[in-house]
């Protein structure tokens, strides 16, 4: 699940996006059009055609969809201008814990519940998680994400497997996995749009893991993680359980006070040692083992267990682990952080990002939006009206301060 983009943009490992895919859409499903390739392009792809057919790849599937595309050459530019943002710990999880997306959390809880109670039943992957990574890859499913922040793949994926330095058997082969998947008549090339870097569906699935992780957990007879969330979710859990080692009935860890030692121990272990839930609450499972992480000093210390680790096999990254666990935490009821981070301030309601949207629009600065949420364009329009107005740092955060300064400014 590594290698995209998604709409709250965290880093290059996985995330940020995208515009103007109905164009590439356009060209892609009109194969008779003639179209320009750059130079070395159309040696590649007959070179490409002979590997693509000798991995199993039909010549129909291979005209269809390669014939005369035309390589996404903008994945190039995201590629080398990830946003660079600078967020702090506490930051990052405010963006992603946000207002808007608790509410819209809850919402989508009640909806799907008989839908979670089913894949907690068979997977034993906690609600609260699975919702909450739902929540930040694509905002719960929701269409304008698709709409507006994703592009047709196979056009982006030619382009990274013609071109693209580092890791080009890497790209070839999600090409290859992507041509299956039509070849196995799962998806057409038409549905196909994900982040710059193939990444689709509900919870952004790689090309790879729709061919081995995902399967039809709605019984309609195909595998697909658009659509009806069932098979994106339920194969997102078989992911966690599969690749990430998730443990049934264990929780992914706590916030902690008296934290101090180091090592793999029980929580039992740790209680002898002095260290307690900073809700004051007991260790449910005093025999399951976690470690301890102290992110940031004079910061909130945690416990993490397996199913921590389990979550950041989906992106490898801590920041991103943390966010996902803390925000399906506060969507089933917990509070924030009892231990705040150092320098911290409290996340903006949704009315607030709201009128900090708003506030900006009229002083032409363009958020992308009045939605309430924060994606690229919001934050690349805070951090030009920090730089513009001085306040620093210019780090893009829709915080507190820049709030007041735009009602001094009105």
């Amino acid at each position: 699940m590594t290698h995209k983009d998604s709409p709250d943009a965290p880093s290059l490992t996985r995330r940020t996006l995208l515009g103007s895919a109905f164009g590439a859409g356009a060209l892609m499903a009109s194969p008779l059009r003639a179209l320009a390739a750059p130079p070395g392009f159309d040696q590649w792809r007959e070179g490409f055609r002979a590997r693509a057919l000798a991995r199993g790849i039909s010549e129909g599937t291979y005209i269809r969809v390669l014939s005369r595309i035309e390589p996404d050459m903008s994945v190039f530019e995201k590629m080398r201008k990830q946003p660079e943002f600078n967020e702090q710990l506490w930051q990052y999880i405010n963006r992603r814990v946000s207002d808007w997306r608790l509410s819209a959390g809850k919402v989508a809880l009640q909806k799907y519940s008989s839908l979670f109670a089913r894949i907690e039943k068979d997977f034993g992957v906690e609600r609260g998680t699975l919702l909450a990574l739902w929540g930040v890859e694509t905002a719960y499913g929701d269409p304008l994400v698709q709409q507006n922040h994703m592009r047709p793949v196979f056009p982006s994926l030619a382009a990274l497997a013609w071109n693209e330095p580092r890791r080009k058997a890497y790209w070839e082969t999600e090409l290859i996995n992507a041509l299956r998947i039509v070849d196995k008549h799962w998806s057409t090339p038409e549905e196909m749009r994900g982040s710059w870097a193939g990444a689709m569906g509900h919870t952004q699935w790689m090309p790879e893991v729709w061919l081995n992780v995902g399967f039809d957990y709605d019984g309609d007879g195909r595998v697909s993680p658009f659509g009806k969330p069932d098979d994106a979710l339920g194969s997102s859990a078989r992911y966690l359980v599969n690749r990430g080692k998730y443990r049934r009935g264990e929780h992914w860890g706590y916030e902690v006070k008296g934290a101090s030692g180091s090592g793999n121990k029980s929580y039992a272990q740790w209680a002898a040692a002095g260290v307690t839930r900073a809700d004051g609450q007991p260790f449910p499972r005093p025999n399951d083992m976690a470690q301890l992480w102290v992110p940031v000093q004079g910061g909130p210390s945690f416990l993490l267990g397996p199913n921590f680790y389990a979550v950041k096999s989906y992106n490898p990254s801590m920041n991103y682990a943390l966010a996902i666990v803390h925000l399906g935490d506060r969507i089933l009821g917990a509070g924030p952080f009892v231990q705040p981070f150092p320098g911290s301030e409290r996340a903006l309601t949704l009315a607030e990002v709201q009128e900090v949207q708003t506030r900006l629009t009229k002083a032409g600065f363009d958020t992308g939006g009045t939605d309430g949420r924060v994606g690229n364009d919001t934050m690349k329009a805070v951090k030009d009206f920090q730089t513009k107005t001085g306040l620093l740092p210019a780090d893009g955060y829709a915080g507190l301060k820049v709030l007041a300064r735009l009602r001094q400014g009105s």
